[in-house]
């Protein structure tokens, strides 16, 4: 009987390990000889500073699977192939993810996809349903390891420290900014500026972080955003002047577009800041972000070309990356930037 060839995508969770174990027993249990094929796909960018940081990191969870293999299979006979995928590209969501494990698949005659139910590549939050379906789509057939999943409440035990510094860290940010659009002097403002804050650090942080609040970190974080407040202002206070001028012109040279751009930033709190800071600026406004691929509506040429020579996105890794990882080529230098519709859209 001919190799049961399978693909077991991985990621550091909590499930991986049963992951690996089933996946082996399964494929033996299908053919006598098993080929297994370990990879991690990254989603981000090998350019930037944490880039080989993250590929490390994969190696070493390609090494640990790797013995985990050999310590399954007994005598029978196993061939183990391991690979980091996403080196040459920059996967978004699903679609790239499948995408990329159909290639492969393809390359290697893989029969069969073993997916963990926790399946997390560096998203801010699980991917696995959709990701079936986008396999689905490219004839990609698989199946979801019957893993034993631990209690939610359990994990947040587990990880209360770190819990407690993302509802902090929530609470005043978003109490910080209902201060600075209401009157932080009125007591009914800090009110309900305070139960607004708690609601939404209650219900949000938990899916906005998606890395630890390190001691040394944030406060440099938070330093480096204190920065970047008047730097935004002075964006805002440009485009405002940029807009005022067109539409005092009597023939109002207005050339709305909706443009797509791939930024070059992580999902969760990096790519909200980034959203809501192109739409507070304006002359655009962001319509969907989606994964780092922003659509957003443009009114005039000006806008369009600071939003595609990429200072914001720059200035939002600066915030949460430090001054190295600002200086990246920009959205229109990497073809990441384009026009996609007219005002007929």
């Amino acid at each position: 009987m001919a190799a049961e060839r399978i693909l077991v995508p991985l990621s550091e969770t909590v499930t991986v390990r049963q992951t690996v174990g089933y996946a082996v027993r399964a494929g033996l249990e299908r053919a006598d000889s098993l080929e297994c094929h370990l990879v991690v796909a990254l989603p981000s960018d090998r350019e930037m500073p944490e880039g080989q940081t993250e590929v490390d990191a994969a190696r070493s969870l390609l090494s640990k699977a790797e013995n985990w293999v050999s310590e399954d299979v007994g005598d029978s006979s196993v061939t183990v192939e391991t690979a980091v995928l996403g080196m040459d590209e920059y996967l978004f969501g699903p679609r790239d993810f499948a995408s990329t494990f159909a290639s492969y698949g393809e390359e290697h005659d893989i029969d069969h996809v073993v997916l963990d139910p926790e399946y997390q590549p560096g998203a801010s939050a699980g991917m696995l349903h959709p990701l079936e379906r986008e396999l689905e789509s490219a004839g990609l057939t698989y199946d979801e390891a019957p893993v034993e999943r631990p209690a939610r409440h359990e994990r947040l035990i587990g990880d209360g420290t770190q819990r407690f510094d993302r509802l902090f860290a929530m609470f005043w940010i978003s109490y910080g900014f209902y201060l600075v659009l209401g009157d932080p002097t009125y007591w009914f403002d800090l009110v309900t500026g305070a139960a607004v804050a708690g609601i939404v650090s209650v219900s949000l942080a938990h899916i906005t972080f998606t890395f630890p609040l390190g001691r040394v970190q944030s406060p440099l974080r938070t330093l480096r955003f204190a920065i970047y407040v008047p730097y935004l202002i002075w964006e805002i206070v440009k485009a405002n002047l940029a807009i005022s001028i067109v539409i005092l012109r009597p023939s109002m040279p207005i050339d709305p577009k909706m443009t797509r751009v791939n930024a070059r930033v992580r999902s969760g709190l990096p790519l909200l800041a980034l959203a809501n800071s192109i739409t507070l600026t304006p002359g655009t406004l962001t319509v969907r972000a989606d994964d780092q691929r922003l659509i957003v509506h443009s009114l005039i040429a000006s806008a369009r070309d600071d939003l595609f020579d990429g200072s914001l996105e720059r200035a939002v890794r600066f915030v949460f990356h430090g001054r190295e990882s600002s200086a990246i080529p920009s959205p229109r230098e990497r073809g990441d930037a384009e026009v996609i519709g007219g005002d007929e859209l």
